[in-house]
């Protein structure tokens, strides 16, 4: 299945700001969308699309900042970029605090926002390269036996494979043997990369 194309999603009530921002999204080769309200962006939100969000700070009803705030609800990971008045700074400012990637005071020069937002999506494009290694590694731990899964924990604390055969009342063969296989299952090159996979798994998983 081919992967979503990356777009960049403007929400702002003015019209005018909506029109011209899409058109210079547009003009340098990257997709569009816009919503007039912040209400409309969630009703069609995809968190598995992945791109930037273009975001007025001040808007009637769902301001910019409660968007954020419900994003961040939602563990969305969609970076944010606010665009700004002049009275708006500290606002924006408050916003970087809770999470949102960047912030554009108006007025602004056109390479200034498309520089942000080449950034922002090379952000989003890191992060989802990252949860989608990690989801990998939590599929090939599922693959795991009760013991495989003893025998990693103990080796990628640094325990020699008789210290674990002591601990688990096991030959040291026989945890060679059940390395060997947590290696194969893992794809792991080494026990360095064992170890990475290790310790990435524990911010997920059961293993202490």
């Amino acid at each position: 299945m081919k992967d979503p194309t990356p777009c960049v999603h403007i929400v702002d009530d003015d019209e005018a700001v909506r029109s011209s921002l899409r058109f210079l999204i547009r003009s340098v080769g990257l997709q569009g969308q816009v919503f007039d309200s912040a209400v409309d962006f969630l009703k069609s939100y995809d968190p598995r699309q992945p791109g930037c969000l273009l975001l007025d700070v001040r808007m009637p009803g769902m301001s910019g900042l409660d968007l954020q705030q419900e994003l961040n609800r939602r563990g969305a990971t969609i970076p944010v970029i606010f665009i700004t008045g002049h009275g708006d700074v500290p606002m924006a400012v408050a916003a970087m605090q809770c999470g949102a990637f960047d912030f554009l005071q108006k007025p602004f020069r056109d390479q200034d926002l498309l520089d942000r937002v080449q950034r922002a999506m090379a952000r989003d494009a890191e992060s989802r390269g990252r949860l989608a290694a990690r989801a990998e590694i939590q599929a090939r731990l599922a693959t795991l036996t009760p013991r495989e899964t003893e025998v990693m924990r103990l080796v990628t604390s640094g325990k020699a494979n008789k210290v674990v055969g002591g601990e688990l009342g096991v030959s040291q063969r026989t945890v060679e043997i059940h390395r060997a296989h947590v290696m194969e299952k893992m794809r792991a090159g080494s026990l360095a990369e064992l170890v990475r996979m290790g310790l990435d798994s524990r911010e997920t998983t059961h293993i202490p």
